[in-house]
């Protein structure tokens, strides 16, 4: 596309988020992103631990394999990521979680 993106033309994404509502309404509630910068990404954020992250992974009926592990703020917060389409659009469902802290093996010992 050229030149500046209208509202309309981000109508795939709000059409998805609209359907999630009424497919998804009693789901975790996300923080939202659409961008002209991605016309056709709807982002869903789930910030409040992975078992938010797991139930839209699941509704979405997105396959565990499908989703990919990272590590940020110095090995604290875990994120998980997967997309899959929906209702036309390309849907990016995002988790963030605390690491579980590593057991010192003297302590496992004991």
């Amino acid at each position: 596309m050229s030149g500046t993106l209208t509202l309309d033309d981000l109508a795939v994404p709000m059409r998805a988020l609209r359907l999630l509502a009424v497919d998804f309404g009693h789901l975790p509630a996300p923080t939202v992103s659409i961008s002209p910068i991605y016309p056709d990404r709807l982002e869903l954020s789930v910030h409040f631990g992975l078992p938010g992250f797991e139930a839209w992974r699941e509704a979405l009926n997105v396959a565990p394999e499908d989703v990919t592990y990272r590590e940020q703020s110095g090995g604290r917060t875990c994120v998980l990521r997967t997309s899959a389409a929906y209702a036309g659009a390309e849907l990016e469902v995002i988790g963030y979680g605390d690491v579980a802290a590593p057991v010192p093996a003297e302590a496992g010992a004991a």
